[in-house]
């Protein structure tokens, strides 16, 4: 798919792998609008690449459709990528063997899986409209999972249940969205660079990094974004849930 002046939505787009593919969409000529909390430096980062900041949440419809009319009034909306998400742990159990407040789980869903979900349909409404190119495309959705979603560690039943949600709805999603020529896939990133991990001692991050099998470093963010690059390159890509992790599978902690 020619980006060349069509339009592209990045949620998350101010940093890490959100900013590593608005960069990447930008530089095959998308207009790319940066979806982000209005305290990020997304507002820097859309003049840097001659795009758009539209401040939002994604788990509100009402900002999230007015982020996707900017996209749209850039140029036709071809490819939506979503990288908000949050992924502080929460135990079943405290330390004292009670309950973790039920808040804390839900907030994790409501941003990682009702976010991404929000944002699809609010996207693919407005790209369902855009006139399709030669050969009957309209555009396609990129979400990010985790392979959390499959391979939970301790601490992680809320993100893992978030990011398994974001895969399981992939599919039946695809299946719908084909009658408009949309295409939606997820990633699922292994242990990456993102500003999270980075904050971490080197010794804390050569450590996670010798656990992948090969290359045994953290994945960087621009391999995040050359693997969207491929997916909005490759039209016979759709419904699926693509590993990016070195062939690491989480220990249980």
């Amino acid at each position: 798919m020619d980006l060349t002046g069509a339009s592209a939505l990045v949620t998350g787009g101010a940093s890490g792998l959100g900013f590593a593919t608005a960069r990447r969409l930008a530089a095959a000529g998308a207009v790319v609008t940066i979806v982000d909390l209005p305290s990020s430096a997304g507002a820097e980062i859309a003049a840097e690449l001659g795009g758009s900041f539209a401040p939002a949440d994604v788990t509100d419809p009402a900002p999230v459709a007015d982020a996707v009319a900017v996209a749209a009034a850039s140029g036709p909306l071809r490819v939506v990528v979503n990288c908000a998400g949050i992924a502080p742990p929460a135990k079943v159990l405290d330390r004292d063997g009670a309950p973790t407040p039920l808040g804390d789980f839900e907030r994790i869903i409501r941003v990682n899986l009702i976010g991404t979900y929000n944002v699809i349909a609010q996207a693919s409404a407005a790209m369902a409209k855009t006139e399709p190119t030669d050969d009957g495309a309209r555009g396609v959705i990129v979400s990010t999972a985790s392979v959390a979603a499959f391979d939970g560690q301790i601490g992680q039943p809320a993100y893992a249940a978030s990011k398994g949600g974001v895969h399981a709805m992939t599919l039946p999603i695809a299946r719908e969205l084909a009658r408009y020529g949309i295409r939606v896939l997820t990633i699922a990133p292994g242990i990456m660079e993102t500003p999270m991990l980075k904050g971490l001692p080197q010794a804390a991050q050569d450590s996670l990094g010798q656990q992948v099998p090969y290359p045994q470093r953290l994945g960087r963010p621009d391999e995040y974004a050359r693997l969207v690059m491929s997916i909005v390159e490759n039209g016979y890509l759709n419904g699926e849930t693509i590993r990016l992790d070195g062939a690491i599978r989480m220990a249980p902690r």
